[in-house]
């Protein structure tokens, strides 16, 4: 947050205001099972893994993972190019 608040010169208050709005607003899309699209960056969508089995540790005892929902993220473009380029 630092960071932006240098780059923009705005105050880090109204940085952090800024980037908890964005934050909650992709949070609420994708909980609502949107997808949503930072064009250079990524996109942020929900995916779904399916029940299987897997085995306590400490135990050896097999256990049943239930199903869930997952957030993915792809990265854009941009954001690999720069990554691929440092």
């Amino acid at each position: 947050m630092d960071a932006v608040a240098a780059s923009t010169g705005e105050s880090k208050a109204s940085t952090g205001e800024a980037l908890d709005a964005i934050l909650e607003a992709v949070t609420s899309a994708v909980t609502r099972g949107e997808t949503v699209q930072l064009i250079g960056f990524g996109s942020f969508s929900t995916g779904a893994r399916a029940q299987r089995s897997g085995r306590n540790p400490s135990t050896g005892e097999t256990i049943t993972i239930p199903a869930a929902k997952t957030v993915r993220f792809t990265a854009g473009k941009g954001f690999k190019d720069a990554v691929n380029a440092a």
